[in-house]
C-alpha cells in the first residue's frame, strides 16, 4: 500500500522542521561546540570573535540566527499540516528554490571566505539533498497525478 501524496507531504515537512529546529537549538545554546565539530578548533576560535564586544555581537547575532531557524522549522510543521495539494506543490516548488538559491549562494560567496573554504561543498551537497527531498515529492505527486 502506498502512502497518500499527503502523508508524505506531512512526512518530508516533519524531517525538514526537525532538522531546522534541532539546529536552531544547537546553535542557540550549544555554539561554540558546534562551531568546533563542524569546522575545526582553530577555525572556530576565529569565527567566534576576537575582542569581547565581537564576541558579543556574534553570540547575539548567532544566538538570533538560531531562534529563526526554530521558528522556520515551526511553520514548516504547520505547513505540512494543510492538505491541499495546490498549496503542497507550491511549497514543495518553494522549498527547492530556497535550497538551490542557498547552495548558489554558497558557491559564490561562501567560498570567497577564507576561513570557510574548506567547507561550502559539503554544505552545497547538503543543500542539494534537501531540495532533491522536495524534487522527489513533487515527482511522487506528479506521477500520481497523471496515472
Amino acid at each position: 500500500m502506498n502512502p497518500s501524496p499527503s502523508s508524505t507531504f506531512f512526512l518530508i515537512c516533519t524531517l525538514h522542521a526537525a532538522a531546522a529546529a534541532t539546529c536552531g537549538v544547537l546553535i542557540m545554546f550549544y555554539l561554540r561546540e558546534i562551531t568546533e565539530l563542524g569546522h575545526g578548533a582553530a577555525t572556530a576560535r576565529s569565527m567566534l570573535g576576537s575582542t569581547p564586544h565581537d564576541q558579543l555581537v556574534l553570540l547575539v547575532s548567532n544566538s538570533f540566527a538560531g531562534l529563526l531557524l526554530v521558528v522556520i522549522g515551526c511553520l514548516v510543521f504547520m505547513a505540512g499540516m494543510v492538505k491541499d495539494r495546490e498549496f503542497q506543490g507550491l511549497f514543495a516548488k518553494g522549498c527547492v528554490g530556497l535550497h538551490l538559491a542557498m547552495a548558489v549562494w554558497r558557491v559564490w560567496f561562501e567560498r570567497r571566505l577564507e576561513v570557510l573554504a574548506r567547507d561550502w561543498p559539503r554544505q552545497v551537497v547538503g543543500d542539494v539533498v534537501l531540495a532533491l527531498s522536495w524534487v522527489f515529492f513533487l515527482v511522487y505527486t506528479w506521477r500520481d497525478k497523471y496515472d
